[in-house]
């Protein structure tokens, strides 16, 4: 049984909310604050002050919202775009308050310092992007296609490279000699 919120929702979503009146608010405004901001038809003076043309840049933008509106391709477009960067949107917050857990209300701002801070933010920010990957139906596709196209042998390749690369890194990196501190 749907809430009363759910219908109230669709019943929005019949009347075109949605599809027509939101795509048409946003096309608009944003049309409209370009050419107040651009001053594309110019200003005019009005008692000594230079003012944009308001008539011309709201009728220009409610044509191009009203033309935007008119196509439900353009208007699928604006609709899937936002829903990824809302999505987007919060996959950066929740990176963000994940991160926060290592912070302490010190002078230093994270307790984890050195590699271990990169280690985790890295581990942080990748278990992240694969919890929003499963959830929008991406994860299972992706790795439905690697396991068709690589076999163990490419696999093991790959790990066997990284371990190397790694370990010459390790055994390259210079050895700076740490500095103590002498107390005269």
């Amino acid at each position: 049984m749907a809430s009363t919120f759910r219908g109230i929702i669709e019943f929005f979503g019949d009347l075109g909310i949605y599809d027509v009146v939101l795509p048409f608010l946003l096309v608009f405004t944003v049309v409209f604050a370009i050419l107040e901001k651009t001053k594309v038809f110019g200003t005019e003076d009005v008692e000594g002050v230079k003012v944009t043309k308001k008539n011309l840049n709201s009728m220009v933008a409610f044509v191009i919202a009203f033309l935007v509106v008119a196509s439900t391709r353009l208007v699928a477009i604006i609709n899937q775009s936002l829903a990824n960067m809302v999505l987007l949107l919060l996959l950066i917050i929740s990176f963000l308050l994940l991160i926060g857990t290592f912070y302490k209300e010190d002078e230093l701002p994270v307790f984890l310092e050195g590699g271990w801070r990169t280690g985790f933010t890295i581990a942080v920010l990748v278990i992240i992007v694969l919890i929003w990957l499963y959830a929008i139906g991406w994860l299972m596709p992706i790795l439905t296609y690697i396991s068709g196209h690589w076999d163990n042998n490419w696999v093991a390749s790959i790990i066997l490279l990284l371990v190397i690369v790694l370990f010459m890194l390790y055994i390259t990196k210079d050895q700076k000699p740490s500095r103590k501190k002498s107390s005269d």
